[in-house]
C-alpha cells in the first residue's frame, strides 16, 4: 500500500504569525495532529503539531502570546505519495516524529500519521462480540 492511499488529504496551512491557541482551534476543529507552516518569507514549509503546541503550554508560555514560527519544525522530511507505507513508517521511526507532509508537485497533497498507517496495516474491526470469544 502507498501513502497515498493511507494520507488524509485535509491539510490545514496556517502562517507563522498564528498563535499557538489559533492553530490548536483549527487543529481541534478539524479533529487532526499537524497543520503546515507556510512561510514564504523564510523557510517556506514547516509543520507544527499538538505535541509542539502541548510542550510549549506545558512549559508555561502563553498560547495567546506565542506564535506558530517560533514553535516550527523546518528541518522537515516529506513523503511522496509513491513511497510505500514501510518507507514512510521508517522515515518516522528514524526522524522520531509521528506525522509527514506529503508532497507532489508545488505542495502539499496530504498527510500521512502514524495513526493513518496503523490504519492500514490493522485488519478491519470486528464487531465486539467476535471478540468476546
Amino acid at each position: 500500500m502507498l501513502v497515498r492511499d493511507a494520507m488524509s488529504t485535509l491539510v490545514l496551512t496556517i502562517g507563522p504569525a498564528h498563535t499557538l491557541r489559533q492553530a490548536a482551534r483549527l487543529m481541534s476543529a478539524r479533529r487532526i495532529g499537524a497543520a503546515v507552516v507556510h512561510d514564504p518569507d523564510t523557510c517556506g514549509l514547516g509543520i507544527i503539531t499538538e505535541r509542539d503546541i502541548l510542550n510549549a503550554v506545558g512549559a508555561g508560555q502563553d498560547p495567546d502570546v506565542e506564535t506558530a514560527s517560533t514553535h516550527t519544525t523546518t528541518e522537515v522530511v516529506f513523503a511522496s505519495p509513491t513511497w510505500t507505507l514501510d518507507e514512510a513508517a521508517e522515515a518516522m521511526t528514524h526522524g522520531g516524529f509521528r506525522h509527514l507532509i506529503v508532497l507532489d508537485g508545488d505542495g502539499p497533497i496530504g498527510i500521512v500519521s502514524v495513526r493513518d498507517i496503523i490504519r492500514c496495516w490493522t485488519p478491519a474491526r470486528r464487531p465486539s462480540a467476535e471478540l468476546a470469544v
